[in-house]
């Protein structure tokens, strides 16, 4: 029997045991997980002043130097992992993280390396936030540009971020604000308590002030709290998460992504040399990702690509976790498995669907293997993209097929996380870049999943965090100051 592990609650800093707790038993970890109440939120952020002094004491640069460290320590050493002394090396997080998640260990050590490289480059993540201002400006809240200075101020004292346990890679866009001095509060994903843990004792390893960082397991309740009440707030999650906060202008919602590939008529004839795109947008990271491609749009020779492509997703087998070539994971719920397998083939037995990768698979969709609960990868061919499978998402590989003239894709897309086109064409390449649906857009052969850390893909934390002022008068003072 393994030991149990108590994961505290970190008070800005301080570890803390609470009398309520989650128990979370996978066989190969247990763990308790103290879980703390909206009143104890709210009154820890009563003393965020004190948390911002901290940061005040080292200038950004130094705050940089800290993150880049902690990547090192993220990636390749030992940490604490709970407040029993006990030192959580990276295979020890890849085993627990796989055990609690269903994550496949492939994953897991691929999501601790994306997170790793964000924390090593956090410089270039920054000067792509913020189109390239010096890191001083976090410093002095005042930069000079050509003769000018420019002022920005933060628009809240703390952020609060309600995590997924989904994806460990997302733990990547709240960094940044550790060196924007905004100190941050944390709400673990019910199945993810361990990787914000991680990051956070990395980032104390590497002279972090601990005070600027809160750890809080919390319900519902405390949810809504810390991202209330930190006068900003991330929240990750499903459409009715967007609903949730959607009236808050103070809560940034990472909903579903419903992202794209669309395929221009001018490649059409080239789609089979592209198909290897088409897989990775759909299947990359499990499927379980806002990046991953949900829909295909294309303008001809549907049933050849659908056929083709749905062969390679078939392909995709259940594997053991530890397996080295594992690329899908099990479900940590498998009633949720149960549930979206149930709507899927719920939803075929209206007219103009079709599962196409049912042709190509060794077994159903929904299998119980390796002691656990999958959903085999799934491409559904839809006559038009009104149909309720042409325009969702799930948590394992699925998309949609669906044919149309080119003309018709931009007024067909809604909102849009990533799109990638697949296009030379400009006239519709100019059409693409104003369109508003899109959040982010790649021209060419991309992956959807593909990500440069000096293009933000959802959001920009810089904007959402600061504002600008107009400054003017007697400034010779402050610009020898920011120079």
């Amino acid at each position: 029997m393994p030991e149990t592990i108590h994961l505290p609650i970190l008070r800005l800093g301080r570890p803390y045991r609470s009398m309520d707790r989650l128990k979370l038993d996978a066989g190969a970890v247990r763990l308790e997980v103290s879980l703390a109440n909206p009143g104890l939120i709210r009154r820890d952020l009563m003393g965020i002043a004190s948390a911002r002094a901290a940061l005040r004491r080292h200038s950004a640069g130094a705050l940089a130097g800290h993150c880049q460290r902690a990547a090192g320590l993220e990636v390749g050493g030992a940490l604490p992992w709970g407040d029993g002394g006990d030192q959580q090396g990276p295979e020890d997080y890849v085993r627990a993280l796989s055990a609690l998640t269903g994550l496949p260990h492939t994953l897991c050590r691929a999501n601790m390396r994306k997170v790793g490289d964000a924390l090593a480059n956090m410089p270039a993540v920054i000067a792509g936030l913020t189109r390239g201002l010096p890191l001083e400006i976090f410093d002095t809240g005042v930069t000079m540009r050509d003769g000018l200075a420019v002022n920005y101020y933060p628009a809240a004292e703390s952020l609060g971020v309600a995590l997924p346990s989904n994806s460990p890679g997302v733990n990547s866009l709240w960094l940044p604000a550790t060196v924007f001095k905004v100190p941050v509060l944390l709400k673990p994903g019910r199945e993810d308590p361990l990787t914000p843990y991680r990051l956070i004792q990395a980032l104390i390893a590497a002279g972090f002030p601990g005070e600027a960082l809160g750890f809080y397991p919390t319900t519902h309740e405390g949810g809504d709290a810390l991202l209330l009440a930190c006068g900003r707030g991330i929240a990750f999650g499903s459409d009715a998460t967007v609903r949730r906060y959607e009236q808050f202008e103070g809560i940034q919602v990472h909903g579903t992504g419903r992202s794209k590939v669309l395929l221009g008529a001018d490649w059409l004839d080239r789609w089979a040399d592209h198909l290897g795109v088409l897989v990775e947008s759909i299947s990359a990271n499990g499927g379980r990702s806002c990046i991953n491609a949900s829909a295909l749009f294309v303008p001809g020779q549907r049933d050849e690509i659908a056929d083709a492509l749905a062969r390679r997703l078939a392909a995709i087998e259940p594997m053991a976790r530890d397996h080295p070539e594992a690329l899908l994971c099990g479900f940590a719920n498998p009633e949720q498995a149960r549930a979206i397998d149930a709507r899927i083939e719920a939803h075929l037995q209206e007219p103009g669907a079709e599962d196409v990768t049912a042709r190509h698979r060794k077994g159903p969709r929904l299998v119980e293997a390796h002691g656990q609960t999958f959903l085999r990868p799934t491409l559904v061919v839809c006559d038009d993209p009104g149909h309720p499978l042409a325009n969702t998402e799930f948590m394992f590989p699925y998309a949609s097929l669906v044919e149309m003239p080119v003309g018709r894709m931009l007024p067909s897309l809604g909102p849009t996380l990533v799109v990638s086109a697949l296009t030379g064409d400009a006239e519709w390449i100019r059409d693409l870049v104003n369109c508003p649906s899109i959040d982010r857009l790649n021209i060419g052969a991309y992956p959807t999943n593909r990500v440069q850390w000096e293009q933000p893909h959802e959001g920009n934390l810089f904007e959402f965090l600061f504002q600008r002022r107009a400054l003017q008068g007697d400034l010779g003072a402050l610009g020898r100051a920011a120079a």
